[in-house]
């Protein structure tokens, strides 16, 4: 795919939208958290984007959160109101208050990826309804983790998983294993910007996926989507989507963007300008 070009301001990038055909409704914008919609490890969004969501949720548009996160802050959620939450990369998948789709590993997947081999990694298994972990040794639950009551790690079932995380600088070699290995299952992680940090999830539980799936239970044609993205987990949706926006500067996505913002703050008055727009359409 060839490389689509940026726009520098909010106005400009705003005023291309006539031309894409994307200013009118129906329209879903989907949203990555940490790096997106919030900072990194945020639990709020800031107040000019909370005050452009209500604005576009007011006018039609459908809103959704995609996420590698478990569970979406409460404050976000509420400041938000999305008609759609997809959770664990896209592998867990609500439409209003209606579970439609959740990925679970196979017990023999589940072993392949717990054979890691990564000594005093940190490894962290999401279940529906319940958290295990394994922490370097004398390294104690962070607080999400206690948040969660977490449970040991020896402790978890060997189906009803639906993502394993592990923190361990050698994780590029465990990924690379487990692309040859296990070619189906989805990495994400282990380069930048989180060189560090794998997230493995199951067959066909991608952020892609999930997009594809929330527009259609919500009746928004595939090229009538917008999807913001910062990271490499974001890649499948800003591929499939019909309008990409890229937050911060990840060269992996450049290829995929209709538009990038150059920081995380700026996304307020982005939203703002497309709401704008919307109006007067």
């Amino acid at each position: 795919m060839t490389s689509r070009r940026f726009a520098p301001s909010a106005d400009r990038m705003v005023g291309r939208l006539s031309a894409e055909h994307l200013a009118g409704l129906p329209l879903l914008m989907a949203f990555d958290l940490d790096g997106t919609l919030i900072p990194d490890q945020g639990r709020r969004v800031a107040d000019d984007v909370g005050a452009a969501l209500g604005r576009l949720r007011a006018l039609g548009v459908k809103l959704a959160i995609i996420t590698g996160r478990d569970t979406p802050p409460r404050d976000v959620s509420e400041a938000m109101q999305p008609h759609a939450v997809a959770t664990n990369n896209g592998g867990r998948i609500l439409v209003g208050d209606e579970l439609r789709a959740e990925a679970r590993f196979s017990s023999a997947d589940l072993e392949a990826v717990l054979a890691h081999e990564l000594a005093d990694a940190r490894v962290v298994l999401f279940g529906a309804e319940a958290l295990y972990v394994q922490l370097p040794a004398g390294q104690q639950p962070e607080p999400w983790m206690l948040a969660r009551h977490c449970l040991p790690l020896d402790g978890a079932p060997a189906e009803g998983i639906l993502k394993v995380g592990f923190y361990h600088p050698q994780v590029p070699d465990l990924a690379g294993r487990l692309r040859t290995t296990h070619p189906h299952l989805v990495l994400t992680g282990a380069q930048d910007p989180y060189p560090s940090f794998l997230t493995v999830t199951p067959a066909g539980a991608h952020k892609g996926a999930a997009l594809a799936l929330i527009a259609d239970a919500l009746g928004v044609p595939h090229d009538r989507t917008v999807a913001f993205g910062d990271s490499d987990n974001d890649e499948a949706m800003l591929e499939i989507a019909g309008y990409a926006v890229q937050v911060g500067q990840l060269p992996l996505l450049e290829r995929h963007a209709h538009t990038r913002l150059q920081r995380q703050d700026d996304l307020g008055a982005f939203l703002t300008a497309w709401a704008d727009r919307l109006g007067l359409a």
